[in-house]
């Protein structure tokens, strides 16, 4: 959708609810300068933020939809995931045999439908872990909302297979680079209250599960397509940057 026809959606809108533009600006927090922009089709006048806020009053959700001359940006990015991923998995099969891995597990439970990353199961300890991979990080909160989701069912998916879970952690896996380390340090403290465990603490844990964690790693040299990343980070996530490990 361009911005002209984006600023009749939110002019349209807004006169069914027969809304003033003072009308939206005050629930928006924004001036009725900026409603008026907006729906002249100025979107890029204003900050996405505030867009974001316009349409959110309107109850319109704002979807951000990259595009790239150079090629297809879907096989762009999923290149970037399926590097990470086989890392993951080659770590597990190199490091620490002990587990059980199954990537890209789906489910669909009581409407509820997605995927898992990787699915790790610890049989000598009933450990379940649920590993979720962000090669870039969009949204903290639906991060943090879909990554305990997959917690919540993952017991009832582990079940599926066989598995009897003691317990359930998660473990979010985070490519390193300038604008992913930017936005961790940006929701520092809502990400370590969500996940209170570093890439040291996970790689302990990983050789001895014992009782439910949440973690949060970057995950560096994802890029490249044979060396071996290092699972450690700053214990500060504002100071995330490449660690001397």
């Amino acid at each position: 959708m361009d911005d002209q026809r984006f600023g009749s959606l939110v002019r349209a809108v807004r006169i069914k609810r027969k809304w003033r533009q003072k009308d939206l600006a005050d629930r928006a927090h924004v001036s009725p300068s900026t409603v008026s922009r907006i729906e002249r089709g100025h979107v890029g006048t204003v900050s996405l933020a505030t867009v974001r806020r316009v349409a959110a009053a309107l109850d319109i959700r704002v979807e951000l939809v990259g595009r790239w001359r150079a090629g297809d940006l879907d096989r762009l990015l999923n290149a970037k995931h399926s590097a990470l991923h086989e890392q993951v998995a080659r770590m597990f099969r190199q490091e620490i045999s002990t587990w059980v891995v199954e990537p890209e597990v789906s489910f669909s439970i009581f409407g509820e439908r997605g995927v898992i990353d990787v699915l790790a199961w610890h049989p000598a300890s009933r450990a379940l872990l649920v590993i979720e991979l962000k090669t870039d990080i969009v949204d903290v909160n639906e991060l943090v909302g879909g990554v305990d989701r997959k917690r919540r069912l993952a017991r009832d998916i582990g079940r599926d297979r066989g598995w009897d879970p003691a317990a359930t952690s998660v473990w979010v896996i985070v490519a390193s680079g300038r604008t992913n380390r930017a936005r961790i340090s940006a929701h520092s403290a809502m990400l370590r209250a969500a996940y209170p465990m570093d890439g040291r603490g996970i790689r302990a844990w990983l050789t001895r599960p014992s009782s439910p964690i949440a973690a949060l790693s970057m995950w560096h040299n994802s890029h490249a397509g044979t060396a071996m990343p290092s699972l450690a980070v700053r214990r500060r996530v504002r100071n995330c940057g490449p660690s001397g490990s």
